[in-house]
């Protein structure tokens, strides 16, 4: 196979994987350490070009695929599959001190945000519960309250548009105390209640909080940022998704929540507020 042949391979499977990827021209070539002027040129095709051997192991690298399919050696990805899929920790911070939900969110500034919490809602959080969930571990309670804290920025940002979606028991259960809650004191629990009405107040529209019967239905907590990617929680770590394909069922199936909601957006802060909440 000459060297245009396999430039221009090259360059069908570099397009290809950044179409995969939901990056935009500049956020690929800084995922690959390239300027996006080189990026451009690589996949302009006017003048057909290998790359540098430091950008294809980079490519190599970021994406999980092989070399020589980069190069249109073998029709074989590599040891994963199209799916790109990948795992990553909260915890884990970049230069900029950003953990990868952080990174997320931010890359998705403008996008419609779809958001399962797996408790309650991260941003909503007041510091009785933040000091609650870190059982008195004053690392984790600062790192709780930052995470609070960014969500919360990312929620207030002008072009921000975000849907919640959750099973209504999650907040009754809040409310009565009880599973997780056991021994919050119902003065926490009823502050926390109004914190997440007065917080709803303040976001609608741009926030929106549906609730759906968790006897009838079920979703994943996760979060589903545009149709880039989505990061499904598990614990300390999440499943990043970021094939097109299956971001896309993700959002659907979120959709279809929407539609199962008995509770709607315009009905959640006074929902909220007229939970009875169990005296201690």
């Amino acid at each position: 196979m000459g060297k245009r042949q396999t430039a221009d391979l090259f360059r069908a499977r570099l397009i290809q994987l950044q179409a995969q990827s939901g990056l935009t021209q500049s956020g690929f070539a800084q995922a690959v350490g390239i300027d996006r002027s080189a990026l451009s040129q690589l996949a302009s095709g006017q003048n057909p070009r290998l790359p540098r051997a430091e950008t294809l192991l980079a490519l190599a690298r970021r994406f999980q695929v092989s070399t020589d399919w980069l190069l249109g050696l073998t029709e074989d990805r590599g040891n994963l599959t199209q799916a790109l899929n990948a795992v990553e920790t909260e915890q884990a911070l970049d230069e900029q001190n950003r953990t990868a939900m952080e990174r997320w969110h931010e890359e998705a500034v403008g996008q419609k945000v779809r958001y399962v919490p797996a408790q309650l809602p991260d941003l909503m959080r007041t510091p009785a519960v933040i000091a609650f969930q870190a059982q008195s571990s004053a690392q984790e309670r600062r790192r709780l309250q930052r995470q609070t804290d960014r969500r919360l920025h990312f929620s207030r940002m002008p072009d921000s548009d975000i849907e919640m979606c959750m099973p209504s028991q999650t907040l009754d259960l809040f409310a009565r105390g009880q599973g997780a809650w056991s021994g919050l004191s119902a003065r926490d629990r009823a502050e926390q209640l109004d914190h997440i009405a007065a917080t709803l107040d303040e976001l609608y529209p741009a926030f929106r909080m549906y609730l759906f019967d968790g006897r009838k239905h079920f979703a994943p907590p996760m979060t589903v940022f545009g149709y880039q990617r989505a990061a499904i929680y598990a614990g300390e770590i999440y499943l990043l998704v970021r094939t097109r394909q299956l971001v896309h069922e993700l959002a659907h199936a979120f959709d279809a929540q929407i539609r199962n909601a008995e509770v709607h957006a315009h009905e959640a802060t006074n929902w909220v507020r007229a939970l009875p909440v169990t005296p201690d």
